[in-house]
């Protein structure tokens, strides 16, 4: 008896719900069906299955066998897709769920060379809004929070840190002076997301040299109302670049632009909060091979680590 192939017999025709089912799904003859579990009965010396002549059940024994046959057929189908893998070029789609600004700023400009090293898989993004927790519709979830914890049953790996930073356009800065110390950005034209307006006040941090402290400062925007308030980076951004105010925006998008100089950074010894970036997959024993290489080139690109590689390179 070849007892693997009588166990995926068995777990087909209670997949099906009858004998005639599992042999359609499979492309055997019904009577090779029957004949398979009426070997593994014999073979293991108990019923599995009452049968009558319109339907059949599972005995109590059978039930647990085939609790632990589907975990035994599970781990070979792990293994087989392991072993494929080796010999073969990644293929297939990914979906990604992603926040749109670090979609738009970072992640898109990164593609064509992942593209070009796996031509074989397609990618699927999601970025409709922001993303606090892993979804487990997606392959892999890039995540943005400030410092709570991530929830959820998830794989997490750190992307990067993303600082948030005070930046106008030069045009605006020309017009109406360069900020020379935190309070004088209560006399400026603010640029704040609708967390900041709502609280009505803005905390700032600078590294205190030679230690590991940092100098807080809170400012109270009750006495200038912001020009413009919103929940969307992206709006902020453009409003920056436009040379409607004073904005703070995470290094991750603003970057290309502080080193093309359509913005200039405001206070740069001051930064405000940050943003930690992870990627989260679903728990899973095995993760398709196309899935784990688009994994390993996130945390090549960006570093796999709690640093802020933008700000780094601003200097």
């Amino acid at each position: 008896m070849d007892q693997l192939r009588s166990l995926r017999v068995f777990a087909q025709v209670i997949a099906e719900g009858s004998f005639a089912g599992a042999a359609r799904t499979l492309d055997l003859a019904p009577a090779v069906v029957t004949r398979a579990v009426s070997d593994l009965e014999d073979h293991l010396g108990v019923r599995l299955l009452n049968r009558t002549t319109r339907s059949l059940a599972l005995t109590e024994v059978g039930q647990e066998y085939l609790e632990r046959a589907k975990r035994v057929l599970g781990e070979l189908d792990d293994a087989d897709a392991i072993a494929i893998s080796v010999n073969s070029a990644p293929s297939g789609n990914v979906r990604i769920l992603c926040p749109p600004a670090f979609a738009t700023h970072q992640l898109v400009k990164h593609l064509p060379d992942f593209r070009t090293r796996y031509p074989g898989i397609q990618l699927e993004l999601s970025a409709s809004g922001p993303v606090a927790a892993a979804d487990e519709n997606f392959d892999i979830s890039i995540v943005s929070i400030g410092q709570q914890a991530l929830q959820g049953d998830f794989v997490v790996r750190p992307l990067a840190s993303s600082s948030f930073v005070i930046c106008a356009a030069p045009a605006y800065l020309e017009r109406c002076g360069r900020p020379l110390q935190p309070d004088d950005l209560l006399l400026h034209d603010g640029l704040l997301p609708a967390v900041a307006a709502v609280r009505h006040e803005l905390t700032l941090f600078r590294e205190e040299p030679g230690t590991a402290h940092r100098k807080r400062q809170v400012l109270k925007l009750g006495l200038r109302p912001p020009v413009l308030c919103t929940s969307q980076l992206e709006v902020l951004y453009a409003a920056a670049v436009a040379g409607m105010g004073v904005a703070g925006l995470p290094t991750f998008m603003v970057a290309d632009a502080l080193r093309d100089g359509r913005l200039e950074r405001v206070l740069p010894e001051w930064r405000g909060a940050a943003l930690q970036l992870y990627a989260a997959l679903p728990t899973r024993k095995h993760v398709p091979a196309r899935t784990r290489v688009f994994m390993d080139f996130l945390l090549e690109i960006f570093g796999g680590s709690q640093a802020d590689p933008w700000i780094a390179s601003l200097g």
